[in-house]
């Protein structure tokens, strides 16, 4: 059974949220500290129309955080479910990760604003999942072992540190070297040990905490 349309104004009010947090998204991960005014401005809506929205930026950080780990959550189920070939359900999280670019949220964002308990419980969530999804693949022998899912965070990260040419240009950029990521990651690796200790989850998230 399909829903009805929405009215007009419902309409409306849908494309300006999502107009709001397309821009509140590039505004944000560009400068953090940007005013609230600038994504009114870049999505084309008055002030008065985004305030009625999100009463305040921390409300709308905490919104497109919470979508951030909404679409992680749903990478992570969807390699989950997949029954087939170990190492092509892993590399299926890997790019789906990639490509939701929630890891820029994170190396932008991280400890500008008090995450709520929501947000707290979707992070859980997110972090179970992944820790799911590492294990699945370390037990089908595909994945090395001695990579942890902190490290794959971090991976993450540095993928998403790649900002070159418009949009399509930067997607081909981080598949490009998420391929050659991969290709040391998988079972058997070019080298036994890796350097240094892995990074610790605490260390990770500590930067979620305000800072001040």
């Amino acid at each position: 059974m399909s829903s009805a349309p929405m009215s007009g104004r419902k309409a409306q009010a849908a494309r300006n949220d999502e107009l709001i947090l397309q821009a509140a998204r590039a505004v944000f991960t560009a400068e953090p500290g940007a005013p609230i005014a600038a994504v009114a401005e870049k999505a084309g809506v008055g002030i008065s129309a985004l305030y009625r929205r999100y009463p305040s930026k921390e409300a709308l950080l905490q919104k497109l955080c919470g979508d951030g780990l909404r679409l992680y959550i749903e990478v992570s189920e969807r390699s989950l479910a997949d029954d087939g070939d170990p190492w092509e359900a892993f590399a299926g999280y890997l790019r789906g990760i990639v490509d939701a670019d929630s890891s820029s949220l994170t190396i932008k964002l991280a400890g500008t604003f008090t995450p709520t308990e929501e947000l707290g419980k979707l992070a859980a969530r997110a972090s179970s999942l992944a820790t799911e999804v590492h294990a699945r693949a370390v037990a089908a022998g595909v994945l090395r072992p001695d990579v942890t899912t902190a490290d794959i965070a971090l991976l993450f990260e540095q993928l998403a540190s790649i900002k070159l040419g418009d949009e399509e240009r930067v997607a081909q950029l981080r598949h490009r070297y998420l391929t050659l990521m991969m290709d040391a990651l998988r079972v058997p690796p070019a080298h036994r040990d890796l350097p240094g200790p892995e990074p610790r989850d605490e260390e990770l998230a500590a930067r979620w905490r305000p800072r001040g």
